[in-house]
């Protein structure tokens, strides 16, 4: 297994959010663009990006969603993420034991990782239309000192 861009690395990046966010939860396509802003945070004029900025990278986003499902499952069949229905859809939110799991992990790129999130659910995310920030990162159009108003839609 190839751990770059796997279900269970996905589903650590994906564990970090849910738990930035805990109690709240966030949804398939909130989680896949915030994901995104995470990985490429200094193309959003926020930190230094944790990987670099290639040419093509809003590409992702096509396959994200699918490996981000499977990534989610894996946090839901370990405990440390659960899935609900809310009037808007399906979502998903971190368990108690989700935060507690991130908080022992030392690594130095899930530090970076942490200040990220962090970043991307307080700093930028908050009011983003996921729906109209997906389009802009396929046309390259995304910038964070433009936050799109809205929810989940």
């Amino acid at each position: 297994m190839n751990p770059l861009n796997s279900p269970l690395e996905i589903g650590v990046r994906a564990l970090v959010l849910l738990a930035e966010n805990h109690p709240k939860p966030l949804d398939l396509a909130q989680l896949a663009v915030l994901d995104h802003a995470v990985l490429h945070s200094g193309d959003l004029d926020g930190p230094p990006s944790l990987h670099p900025s290639l040419p093509g990278h809003s590409g992702e986003l096509g396959m994200k969603r699918t490996v981000l499902e499977q990534g989610l499952l894996v946090l839901i069949r370990a405990g440390l993420a659960g899935v609900e229905a809310d009037e808007t859809g399906m979502v998903y939110r971190a368990t108690d034991r989700g935060p507690a799991f991130v908080d022992i992990l030392e690594a130095p790129y899930v530090e970076r990782l942490r200040e990220r999130a962090e970043w991307a659910v307080r700093h930028w995310a908050p009011g983003i239309d996921v729906r109209e920030a997906t389009a802009d990162l396929v046309n390259g159009t995304l910038f964070a000192s433009t936050p799109r108003e809205g929810h989940r839609e």
